[in-house]
């Protein structure tokens, strides 16, 4: 029986990580704390945001060094997630890990969600990685190669091509041994698909050499998968067990990607959901803000008449993808007052959702289903707490265009049959 500590930069992606796992029946917490406290105790996957997306390298290497010796424990096994399309910190984080925890077994694909490795690059949906707007937005004129950014934070890397050997576990678990017997520093694991990476997952598991897994929520629940904690519960049965208190549904939207706006799109003809974009600029000077008062009334109308909300951060030419903490933070102080209205939440973006749920003194989730790949259902994990809205997390980029959609039916207690009865 696996004890699996899971390290994440940011709030989503420690849930979309850690869902398998919950999905194959392992207790799972996710916490924004990395301290241990009695609510984890029953708890064999403990998932751990530590924030450090929009820090410096060497404070998010230092941070996140000190969350594993924290957290860890004798006999647990470490999964660094990082982001599949290698935003953040990554890098830095892996190296100050690498020093304490062997090598590092790097593979960032997830198929599902159209994240692919070849050659030591990710594809998205068959496009290079720079080539994409997000890299673009963020990453304009850096090399998005895995070896490049891993030796820039000193590592040496070695390149294994977990795609030849899918058929053959036993020959890709010889491997890996060989190459970590030499002392290397990193692996890049070459996968475009399902099956390789849970040839890898098998071929690691089995193995007793000294390393650490480093990827995205693809190889996350293809080592669940195979680490199944009560054979009859699968992700197809979890989600129908789950129901969620009522009362109106609050989605808030810090991405600014297209596929978040594909998603808003689709929950607002589907669900007939009122919209409000708070303006940027209000955010920026938050309660001195003239409109700051009038924003907040009009959200607690609409939750107070348990109308279902969609709150997105608007942008404007000031607009700057490094103020996304700040704008976040400000967004969730404009909410706080009215969230207990909140029967439901639904936060696009891992720094929207970890600034709501600290406004809201939320520290600990418990997770128990999914949505669809990367989208996370949760309660908050205190079940003394008077006030336990379901919560649903999902990273900006990810999910198809119902993602939005399936996450308010899911808070609803409905499907989409449900709905059409209307």
């Amino acid at each position: 029986m696996m004890q699996l500590l899971i390290l994440a930069d940011d709030l989503s992606g420690a849930a979309d990580c850690a869902i398998g796992f919950a999905g194959a029946g392992h207790r799972t917490v996710v916490t924004l704390e990395a301290a241990h406290t009695q609510a984890h105790a029953d708890a064999d996957t403990i998932a751990v945001d530590t924030d450090t997306r929009r820090l410096a390298p060497e404070d998010a290497s230092a941070r996140t060094t000190a969350a594993y010796a924290e957290m860890s424990v004798s006999g647990q096994r470490l999964y660094k997630k990082i982001d599949s399309t290698l935003r953040g910190n990554w890098a830095a984080e892996v190296a100050g890990l690498q020093a304490l925890a062997g090598m590092a077994i790097v593979a960032p694909a997830f198929p599902a969600t159209g994240r692919t490795v070849r050659d030591g690059r990710v594809y998205v949906h068959g496009e290079p990685l720079e080539q994409t707007a997000t890299w673009q937005l963020e990453h304009a004129g850096l090399s998005a190669d895995i070896a490049t950014q891993l030796a820039a934070a000193g590592l040496a890397a070695e390149r294994l091509d977990a795609e030849a050997l899918r058929d053959e576990p036993g020959a890709l678990a010889a491997m890996v041994e060989a190459i970590a017997a030499r002392g290397t520093q990193a692996l890049i694991v070459d996968a475009q698909t399902e099956k390789a990476l849970a040839a890898l997952a098998s071929a690691t598991l089995r193995s007793n050499a000294p390393f650490f897994w480093v990827g995205s929520g693809g190889l996350a629940r293809e080592i669940a998968a195979l680490d199944p904690r009560e054979s009859a519960r699968s992700h197809a049965d979890a989600a129908p067990t789950v129901s969620f208190p009522g009362g109106p549904i609050l989605i808030l939207v810090g991405s600014l990607s297209a596929v978040s706006e594909r998603q808003c799109a689709m929950l607002r003809e589907r669900g007939g959901i009122e919209e409000l974009i708070v303006p940027p600029v209000v955010l920026r000077r938050g309660a001195s803000h003239p409109d700051w008062k009038a924003l907040q009334q009009q959200i607690a109308v609409s939750l107070c008449a348990g109308s279902d909300l969609l709150l997105r951060i608007g942008r404007d030419d000031a607009f700057n993808p490094a103020e996304g903490i700040q704008l976040s933070t400000a967004l969730a102080e404009l909410i706080a007052p009215h969230f207990t209205k909140a029967g439901g939440l639904i936060a696009t973006g891992g720094e929207t959702a970890r600034a709501m749920l600290a406004a809201a003194r939320i520290s600990n989730l418990h997770l128990l289903a999914e949505v669809e790949a990367g989208v996370a259902v949760a309660r908050p994990l205190d079940a003394t707490r008077e006030h336990r809205p379901g919560i649903v997390t999902k990273a900006g980029a990810f999910g198809t265009d119902h993602a939005l959609y399936a996450a308010w039916l899911t808070l609803r207690n409905e499907t989409e049959t449900d709905a059409a009865s209307h």
